[in-house]
């Protein structure tokens, strides 16, 4: 069934509405070597929310400040309207060992520092980024939940972070009544499905909206990449070391099982009259427990791109054959519990399931 942006879908166990797909703001700057320019960055802004858009995505850190710095200056005139969720953990400084973490003294910093550079009052949603093992789980909820007493954050979710931990700080802000988390973001694609073996599972048990990032796998799901564009030693042909498309080489993306996910993609989208990005996206869009993926763009064309996966009607068939070159193995003991090993015993009226 077609979608717009402003077919808006409630976050997790929230009664927040957010539409089904994301704006990811780690494009507004080019200091990191890539991305858009300031008005490049409004005219993304603007076709977002002329359709209805209303959730961004951004961090304290994206861009080295530029993208909350733009996207507050943007969302200025219309701020109530506007679902901003930022994060915290990632080093602010340099040589600061405390201006980077998830504990307390780390997260009230990068707060102030986001809500400066938003030129807002308060963030609707505010992740935990970059789980770092170290500060206790009870310093990080509190933490959170004094931020929305204070009204300087309204929700909390978390991001890469272990599927247990995060159910067990779920399980914990519940017991304490302190504010639960309403989202998960992770990443999650038709070439990284591994989020289906804990983190998705438990996100819809615990009440998280799943909002995954690099859903077109850092653009290999686009069909712009082949086989000549990698090598064993991990360069790209043609590229500067500092491109992104040599970045998605080092990353591990541009593998021969991607690019034959990539290969089906393409085939989908040639038989719909659509792009590879629209088929990759409406998977994403579409699977359960997502609430919104996270989209990127640097020009306009690219964002309109995208926004086109939300009228992509996937059939049963093409689905099928899209699950199956990227399925992956959901180890133990998720693949016992789907095997033919489990059976159901009937006993009078009563089903048990058993191992066969």
């Amino acid at each position: 069934m077609a979608l717009t942006l402003d077919t808006y879908r409630l976050l997790g166990r929230s009664g927040l509405r957010v539409s089904p797909l994301a704006l990811g703001t780690a494009t507004f700057g080019t200091e990191w070597g890539w991305g858009a320019e300031r008005d490049e960055a409004r005219k993304l802004f603007d076709r977002y929310t002329e359709l209805g858009g209303n959730f961004f995505d951004t961090a304290s850190t994206y861009t080295n400040g530029t993208s909350e710095r733009l996207l507050g200056e943007f969302a200025r005139t219309n701020r109530d309207k506007m679902v901003l969720a930022t994060k915290y953990s990632t080093l602010r400084q340099p040589g600061d060992p405390n201006s980077g973490g998830t504990h307390r003294k780390s997260m009230l910093a990068s707060v102030e520092a986001s809500l400066r550079q938003l030129n807002t009052d308060y963030i609707d949603l505010l992740y935990v980024n970059v789980w770092d093992f170290r500060t206790p789980v009870e310093e990080i909820l509190r933490g959170l939940d004094d931020l929305v007493r204070q009204s300087k954050v309204l929700y909390v979710a978390i991001s890469s972070a272990p599927a247990w931990q995060v159910s067990r700080m779920q399980a914990i802000a519940d017991l304490r009544g302190w504010s639960p988390l309403v989202a998960l973001e992770t990443e999650y694609s038709l070439i990284e499905r591994t989020a289906e073996r804990d983190l998705i599972p438990m996100a819809r048990e615990m009440g998280l909206g799943v909002v995954p990032f690099s859903p077109l796998g850092g653009g290999v799901l686009t069909g712009k990449y082949s086989r000549e564009d990698r090598n064993q030693a991990g360069s790209v042909v043609g590229e500067t070391a500092s491109s992104r498309k040599s970045l998605n080489v080092a990353l591990g993306w541009v593998t021969d099982r991607n690019l034959a996910i990539a290969d089906v993609v393409k085939e989908v989208a040639s038989e719909l009259g659509r792009t590879p990005a629209q088929v990759a996206l409406a998977w994403t869009l579409n699977a359960p427990g997502v609430t919104a993926p996270i989209i990127g763009a640097r020009t306009i064309a690219q964002l309109e791109d995208n926004l086109g996966a939300l009228q992509v009607d996937l059939t049963p068939s093409q689905l099928a054959r899209l699950d199956e070159v990227s399925s992956v193995d959901l180890g133990n003991p998720h693949g016992l519990l789907a095997s033919d090993h489990i059976r159901t015993v009937t006993t009078g009226d009563m089903k048990i399931e058993t191992l066969g």
